[in-house]
């Protein structure tokens, strides 16, 4: 019995140290962000990925003006289609495409 005994003790300090070392792990790396943040606010790379973003948005968007002959012609729009639908299973489906 006094085996038993041991063991659970041993078995709560053991967690109940790991868990300590988790929440120091955790609020360090909070302080090291909030600290980073200060030091280094961001730059020109958040600036750059935001416009790349809003161009990539530009471009995907839908465009009424876009050309007749900028569109996918039957065959590949078929092929796009069973595509799609082999890889979500037949969820997921093409409204539209186009060339860009």
């Amino acid at each position: 019995m006094e085996n038993l005994a041991f063991a659970f003790q041993l078995l709560i300090v053991g967690m109940l140290t790991v868990f300590v070392i988790l929440l120091i792990v955790i609020y360090g790396s909070k302080l090291l962000i909030t600290i980073v943040n200060q030091i280094a606010p961001e730059g020109e790379s958040v600036r750059k990925t935001k416009m790349a973003v809003n161009n990539s948005a530009a471009i995907l968007a839908h465009e009424p003006s876009a050309p007749a002959a900028a569109s996918i012609d039957a065959p590949t729009m078929e092929l796009l289609q069973q595509a799609v639908a082999q890889i979500t299973g037949g969820k997921g489906r093409i409204t539209d495409a186009v060339k860009l």
